[in-house]
């Protein structure tokens, strides 16, 4: 009797086949939690042919699958590696091949920033032992660009800052690429800017811009996080036009910054690491000139100093020839005298002796005054021999340096002179009348000092304004004050058109 009741008791169970227990059991897990957020640490990722992400979510007591499908990785912002500590959101269901739950993930996470820290060292690591960060990549910044390429968001405060920096420094054409600072698709268009930029032809419609900068505004490190992706790294370090990072604050730092051919601490460094001070480049050149023109003239004053020693050195030729002629006057006169006095002492000798034969002793005294003659003869021919030929040795040396002077003074004028006109055209260079040229304009007050600022006018006061081409007189209808002129010359520049026209500073956009 009982076992028939236990029959008939366990009759009333329902039975179910495996495969409707597994469906039921799905059905009763996806309803009770639709949408749910687990904390864990990502352990034995892998990555099929299918494209799709299996993963387990683990703490200190227990493991749960996770998926996240093809379609859905792109979305997450973040890289599935192992050991990564995040917060998985998405709904709970059930895999009946292996009877195991799971969570389908839809979002992903890192939890909290000592994961977020993890995560930047370890992929720091990586970008540096593969030496995107090495010193030798950088490259020198321009002293002077004549286009500035700006990445930022082109309505916040950041791209008005560089302008007005670069505006009061010395104003140049900019360039802006809008791009999205925070979320998932700023790391994207950051690193396509960055590139984009690059593809850039020189001459092109779009001028190439000299340096880029990289801006972004101070933040969290979650808001700075696009500046650490790999993409935007790599963007960077391929460059080839120098480029200075400025991401948040002097106290944050993004991988970018190791990157980049320069880091700034703030936007606004980084518009004055771009450019120099104009009114800084024009004391320095006023500087330049007046050395310049100083040295010309000591040069010119040492090489005549020069010139004329040489001078002395060599003589006046002339008057070397008038000496030689002098001494071989005075010779002639001697020789001539000490000629007559030897035939006197002869005559007074020979009246002197007693003649037993005259005609012997005048003949032999005719044959010794013959060959006194004779070598009186034949060294007057040598002396005579002799100084001419010092007088024509003289004569040659004098015309050889007189050669040599010549084309010592031709050569040191011809050097000075191509000195001087180099030197002019570099003071033209340098001259503001160039600065004129390219549309700016002077203006001078009535004593003709120049007018540094609008605080520098009265109203009524009467002005000159000198153009390249000219100069024209106006008068002052409405005036800030007066102040003292300076010395130095001022350059204002002419009017920018409101029409977007070939101004320094182009549009935004």
């Amino acid at each position: 009797m009982e076992q028939e009741v236990t029959d008939r008791a366990v009759s009333n169970v329902p039975e179910f086949s495996v495969s409707e227990l597994s469906f039921a059991l799905k059905r009763e897990i996806e309803t009770a939690f639709p949408r749910v957020r687990v904390r864990g640490e990502i352990s034995q990722p892998s990555f099929p042919r299918s494209g799709h992400c299996y993963f387990r979510l683990k703490d200190e007591n227990a493991v749960i699958d996770g998926v996240a499908w093809k379609g859905t990785l792109p979305r997450l912002g973040i890289r599935i590696e192992e050991g990564l500590e995040v917060i998985a959101t998405g709904k709970l269901t059930t895999y009946a091949g292996s009877s195991r739950y799971q969570i389908i993930v839809d979002r992903l996470e890192l939890a909290g920033e000592g994961a977020l820290l993890k995560l930047l060292e370890d992929r720091r690591k990586k970008l540096q032992a593969e030496g995107l960060f090495d010193p030798e990549r950088k490259q020198p910044l321009p002293f002077l660009p004549e286009v500035v390429g700006v990445v930022t968001s082109p309505s916040g405060a950041v791209i008005r800052d560089i302008l007005h920096r670069l505006s009061d420094r010395f104003p140049r054409h900019v360039l802006v690429w809008p791009v999205a600072v925070q979320g998932e698709k700023a790391a994207t268009e950051v690193a396509a800017a960055i590139a984009g930029f690059n593809r850039l032809s020189k001459d092109g419609p779009v001028p190439r811009p000299d340096v880029l900068i990289v801006a972004r505004g101070g933040g969290s490190l979650e808001d700075l996080w696009a500046f650490n992706e790999e993409i935007v790294v790599r963007a960077a370090a391929a460059s080839e036009i120098p480029l200075i990072s400025a991401v948040g604050h002097e106290t944050d730092t993004t991988l970018i910054d190791f990157a980049s051919d320069r880091r700034a601490p703030t936007p606004t460094a980084a518009a004055e690491m771009a450019v120099p001070v104009r009114a800084d480049l024009m004391a320095e050149t006023l500087d330049y000139a007046t050395r310049l023109v100083g040295g010309v003239n000591r040069l010119l004053r040492e090489s005549a100093v020069e010139l004329a020693g040489l001078a002395r050195g060599l003589g006046d030729p002339r008057r070397l020839i008038e000496e030689r002629q002098q001494r071989l006057d005075v010779s002639g006169e001697r020789l001539a005298h000490a000629t007559r006095q030897l035939v006197e002492r002869r005559a007074q000798a020979l009246a002197a002796a007693r003649l037993l034969q005259p005609n012997a002793v005048i003949a032999a005294k005719e044959q010794m005054l013959a060959a006194e003659s004779r070598a009186l003869r034949s060294a007057m021919e040598r002396f005579k021999g002799d100084t001419l030929q010092k007088i024509e040795r003289t004569a040659d040396r004098l015309a050889q340096n007189a050669d040599r002077l010549k084309r010592h003074s031709d050569d040191l004028l011809r050097r000075g002179g191509e000195r001087i006109d180099q030197l002019g055209k570099l003071l033209e260079s340098y001259s503001f009348h160039s600065v004129l040229n390219r549309g700016f304009a002077l203006v001078r007050d009535q004593d003709g000092h120049p007018v540094l600022a609008a605080a520098g006018t009265s109203a009524g006061q009467t002005i000159s304004i000198e153009f390249a081409d000219g100069r024209v007189g106006a008068r002052v209808t409405d005036g800030a004050g007066r102040s003292t002129p300076s010395p130095a010359p001022s350059v204002a520049p002419a009017p920018r058109r409101r029409d977007g026209g070939s101004g320094n500073q182009g549009s935004l956009l």
